[in-house]
């Protein structure tokens, strides 16, 4: 490459430039810099300010070219070029120079291009939602430490300025489409892992959830802790309310400690396992405990409200309780969500 740039030297001093810019950047991938590192430096080489930003994670990584982080200000961009990976543009690259464009310019955009797609390609983030389940694993398992839980979302595309949420997702639908939907143009990534799918998303929309999806979101900024309370909360999403929020549990996620055995040997959830032998009455405590109204009860049922009063006369004798008091109701309410936790 010097003997080959000695030679054109003297042919054209534009291409003897062009020569240095193509090993500079060539150096920089041998070296497997990533991407701030090749702002940097590429802002250093320019003598401008540099900036690069992927489209799918709307990251935007700037420096001035005395190596400082100029990521909080912005400018216009004097010339910029699209980052291409696999005839897709998956971002941009450009500089701020306050004068007229250098004659190098283009070259040195072209190959900043170039060599920004080859780090995402080696370190992510992929264009895809979808990533590589043992990575999502290693981000929310109790079991790493926290230096190998930071390199896994480093891998996966997150920056280290973002918070990422977990949610535990059961649905038919594709995990991607879900992920796409609950978190539009920020960083996303889901995988299956056994029979719970899991989408680690920088925000969470919770009323951009398709119909058909049941869904628990963890609270917690570290994954792992967020992963739990995900899976937890999960555990309490019904037909009526699919999509469960930690945070919103209270002391109700305190039920999700109890053992199965001890809650299943309880009396009162003993007596809603019987009551739901018959659907209709299953049906209608769950409204009127959803509720805490016989008319209200009624209308979501579409029925009757003294149908509805008959039924809960009925449920009331099963359970021992009156429901009209605020202490049977409360009671009903813990364990009707008691016996629907046994199944999980």
């Amino acid at each position: 490459m010097e003997a080959l740039a000695e030679r054109l030297s003297h042919l054209d001093a534009h291409v003897h430039g062009a020569i240095r810019v193509v090993a500079f950047y060539d150096t920089l991938m041998r070296r497997r810099v990533d991407l701030p590192a090749l702002a940097r430096a590429s802002a250093g080489l320019a003598e401008c300010v540099a900036g690069v930003r992927l489209h799918g994670t709307g990251r935007v990584i700037r420096f001035s070219p005395d190596g400082g982080d100029a990521s909080a200000s912005t400018a216009s961009a004097s010339s910029t070029a699209p980052i291409t990976l696999d005839e897709e543009e998956i971002g941009t690259v450009w500089l701020e120079r306050p004068g007229p464009p250098s004659p190098l310019d283009d070259v040195l955009l072209d190959r900043l291009a170039i060599a920004a797609a080859a780090v995402v390609e080696r370190y992510g983030p992929a264009r895809t939602t979808m990533a590589d389940p043992a990575l999502v694993e290693l981000a929310i398992s109790s079991d790493n430490d926290e230096a190998a839980r930071a390199r896994a979302l480093r891998l996966l595309g997150f920056p280290a300025d973002l918070p990422v949420h977990v949610v535990a997702v059961r649905s038919r639908l594709p995990l991607d489409r879900i992920g796409g939907l609950i978190c539009p143009a920020r960083p996303v990534k889901a995988a299956q892992l056994a029979d719970v799918g899991v989408i680690l998303a920088t925000t969470v929309d919770p009323a951009r959830f398709p119909p058909g999806v049941r869904a628990g979101i963890g609270a917690a900024e570290s994954p792992d802790r967020s992963w739990r309370e995900a899976r937890t909360a999960l555990r309490f999403t019904t037909s009526r309310q699919p999509v469960v929020h930690h945070a919103g549990l209270g002391a109700l996620g305190l039920l999700a400690q109890v053992p199965k055995d001890i809650a299943r040997d309880n009396a009162d959830v003993a007596a809603i396992a019987r009551i739901a032998e018959n659907a209709e009455d299953l049906a209608t405590l769950d409204a009127y405990c959803a509720t805490g109204s016989l008319r209200r009860a009624a209308d979501l049922l579409h029925l009757h409200h003294s149908s509805v009063a008959r039924r809960l006369e009925q449920i009331a004798k099963t359970l021992g309780v009156e429901l009209t008091e605020p202490t049977g109701l409360v009671r009903a309410r813990l364990a009707l969500t008691a016996w629907r936790l046994l199944d999980d």
